[in-house]
């Protein structure tokens, strides 16, 4: 397992929620840091204020990045990733929209791939074990990149179980994965 610190970019609570569990679940050992908005997302990229501490809040190499934020839209925080020099992360959309215009918008930006929330805990599941397959086990990132430097960590034995900073309170839109979750544990 990598060690590639995941930035989930996502102000809703309960789509941190599930996504923090799909990872336990796929079995990911990797530091979930979680930004709530778009400016708090570039604040931790630049190591500002309460992210200064980069052995704290190291920079990612996996960037999953909804669209609809506050403060700053994820297209204009894709847009400032890729205008910084010094970051090469990878950059995955992560957001409920399905409309042509985002998606083009998104790949034009520079995100490495587009994929659709899925609103089912399972298929949840499915798209986590697949993006830690793909990105974070099959692909080769840039070398110097903060990806490149998890591959060469990997090998480390203090490497200890998933990090989680954020709270895990389940409030917001996602009452339809945990009515599902409810059902299938009745």
């Amino acid at each position: 397992m990598t060690t590639t610190t995941i930035l989930l970019v996502e102000d809703d609570e309960n789509d941190v929620f599930f996504f923090q569990r799909a990872l336990n679940k796929a079995g990911m050992t990797n530091l979930l840091q979680v930004a709530r908005d778009g400016q708090e997302a570039i604040d931790y990229l630049r190591g500002g204020g309460k992210f200064a501490e980069r052995a704290k809040f190291p920079l990612p190499g996996l960037i999953l990045l909804d669209l609809k934020l506050p403060f700053v839209m994820g297209l204009d925080v894709l847009k400032w990733v890729r205008q910084q020099p010094d970051l090469s992360p990878i950059v995955v959309i992560l957001s409920s929209s399905r409309q042509d215009e985002d998606v083009s918008a998104a790949y034009r930006l520079g995100a490495n791939a587009y994929l659709v929330k899925a609103a089912d805990v399972s298929k949840l599941e499915t798209m986590v074990r697949a993006i830690k397959d793909f990105w974070l086990m099959q692909n080769t990132p840039p070398p110097g990149s903060a990806a490149g430097r998890g591959l060469q960590a990997q090998a480390n034995p203090r490497v200890k179980g998933l990090l989680w900073r954020g709270s895990p309170s389940v409030t917001g839109s996602l009452s339809h994965a945990l009515s599902n979750l409810s059902r299938s544990h009745l």
